[in-house]
C-alpha cells in the first residue's frame, strides 16, 4: 500500500534513523547511495560541483579566480556569503559551447554517480556574444550534453526545463517561452517545461502570468518558484490560479510563516508537488533550521512532497544526504523513505511510458537495497 505522512512520521523505534544531530559532516550511509532517487529541482549552474569548477579554472588563468578558491574549497563550511562568491564564478566560468557542454555532462554524470535515475535539470538560456554563445545554442548545447550521457549508457533519464528570470521581465520571458515551446517540439521530449525563478523580490507574478498561461496552452510544464519570502502571498495566490504543475519551495505558504489557511487549501485542493530542498532553505537562510523546516507540516497531511538539491555544487550536498538529513532530522523508516522516493516518480515530467519503465526499476532494485525488517 501507499505509505502516508501520517502513518511514517509515527515510525517504530526499530527502523526509524537516528535523530539528526546537525553534523553536516556525517557520513551518508550506504541505504541512502543505493536508493534509487528521483531529482526534480536541480539548477544547472548551482549543480556544478568544486572539482569541475577547478577544472575550469585550471582552463582559464586569465580570469584570476584564485582569491575565490578558498570558498570554492570549503564545501560544507561555506557561509551564505562565499555561497553567492561562488555563483558569481560559475557566471565568469561558463562563456562557451564548450564550457556548458563540459560542465552539464559533469553534473549528469555526478547525480547519476549519486542513485539518481531520473533528472530533470532547469537553466537560463544565456548569451555569451564574444564567445558566440547565443540563447538558442545555449539550450542545444545542453541537450547536445543530455544525448552524449545517453550514448555512454549512463543509468539516468534527464530531462530539461528552460528557466525564466524573474530579473529578466515579462518580454524576455515571452522569448524563452517560444524557445521552449520550439524545443518541445524539436528535441524528442528533451524538454519538457518552463521554471519561474530568480530574485523573488524582483518584479511580481501578474506581469509573467499571459506568459505562463501561453505555456501551459502550448502544452508546457510549469515548476513555478513560489511563497520563497513571506512578502508573496498576494503573488502566490495569483499564480495558483494557473495552476502550476510543481511548487518549488513554497516556504511561506502555510499560516504559522505568515502564508494563510487558503493558500494551503488551494495547493491541496490542486494537490500541487512541493519540491523541497533542506540544505539550500536552511544555507540560504529562509529557514531556521533542519527542524524548523516545513517538509513535516506537509508531509503529516499526505500532500505529494518531493525532496531535491536546488544547487547541490554551491550548497555542498547530494540527494543522497538529502534523503538522510530527512530521515534522521524526522524519524523516517527505510520503508518511509523508499516510498518518498518512488512517489517522486509519479511528480516527475516524464510521459507515462518512462514513469512505467521506472516504476519496474524500482521494483527490481526494492528486495536489493531495501532492509528486510523493512519488507
Amino acid at each position: 500500500r501507499r505509505h502516508t505522512g501520517a502513518d511514517t512520521m509515527r515510525t517504530d523505534p526499530s527502523t526509524a534513523e537516528p535523530a539528526y544531530r546537525g553534523d553536516m559532516q556525517e557520513e551518508v550511509r550506504p541505504f541512502y547511495r543505493q536508493l534509487p532517487k528521483v531529482e526534480l529541482h536541480a539548477h544547472l549552474n548551482g549543480s556544478i560541483s568544486a572539482q569541475t569548477m577547478e577544472r575550469l579554472i585550471a582552463l582559464k588563468p586569465h580570469l584570476n579566480i584564485q582569491h575565490h578558491m578558498t570558498a570554492i574549497q570549503k564545501g560544507q563550511h561555506r557561509t551564505l556569503a562565499e555561497c553567492f562568491q561562488v555563483f558569481k564564478v560559475i557566471h565568469q566560468l561558463i562563456v562557451t559551447e564548450e564550457d556548458l557542454f563540459t560542465v552539464t555532462r559533469d553534473v549528469i554524470q555526478e547525480f547519476a554517480a549519486d542513485g539518481v535515475k531520473y533528472l530533470e535539470l532547469r537553466s537560463t538560456p544565456r548569451e555569451e556574444k564574444q564567445a558566440g554563445l547565443t540563447k538558442r545554442k545555449y539550450v542545444e548545447t545542453v541537450i547536445a550534453a543530455i544525448r552524449q550521457c545517453k550514448q555512454e549508457d549512463l543509468d539516468i533519464e534527464v530531462r530539461f526545463l528552460l528557466a525564466i528570470d524573474r530579473r529578466n521581465g515579462p518580454d524576455v520571458a515571452m522569448e524563452t517561452e517560444k524557445m521552449a515551446e520550439d524545443f518541445l517540439l524539436s528535441s524528442d521530449g528533451l524538454v519538457v517545461g518552463l521554471d519561474l525563478s530568480g530574485d523573488p523580490t524582483a518584479g511580481h507574478g501578474k506581469d509573467f502570468l499571459p506568459v505562463l498561461q501561453k505555456a501551459k496552452s502550448d502544452g508546457l510544464k510549469l515548476a513555478l518558484h513560489l511563497s520563497e519570502v513571506p512578502t508573496q502571498k498576494e503573488e502566490t495566490e495569483l499564480l495558483l490560479t494557473l495552476p502550476p504543475d510543481r511548487i518549488g519551495h513554497g516556504t511561506f505558504l502555510h499560516s504559522d510563516v505568515g502564508g494563510s489557511q487558503a493558500l494551503v487549501d488551494s495547493v491541496r485542493k490542486g494537490n500541487i508537488p512541493l519540491e523541497l530542498c533542506l540544505t539550500s532553505n536552511v544555507k540560504g537562510q529562509t529557514v531556521a533550521s533542519y527542524e524548523k523546516h516545513h517538509f513535516p507540516y506537509w508531509y503529516r497531511l499526505d500532500h505529494p512532497c518531493v525532496l531535491c538539491t536546488d544547487d547541490k555544487g554551491v550548497f555542498s550536498t547530494d540527494l543522497s544526504q538529502e534523503y538522510q538529513l530527512a530521515a534522521t532530522t524526522f524519524g523516517l523508516s527505510q520503508e518511509a523513505v523508499w516510498s518518498l522516493s518512488e512517489q517522486a516518480i509519479d511528480h516527475s515530467f516524464a510521459p507515462y511510458s518512462l514513469k512505467q519503465d521506472l516504476r519496474q526499476r524500482w521494483a527490481d532494485l526494492r528486495p536489493h537495497v531495501l532492509n528486510k525488517v523493512c519488507l
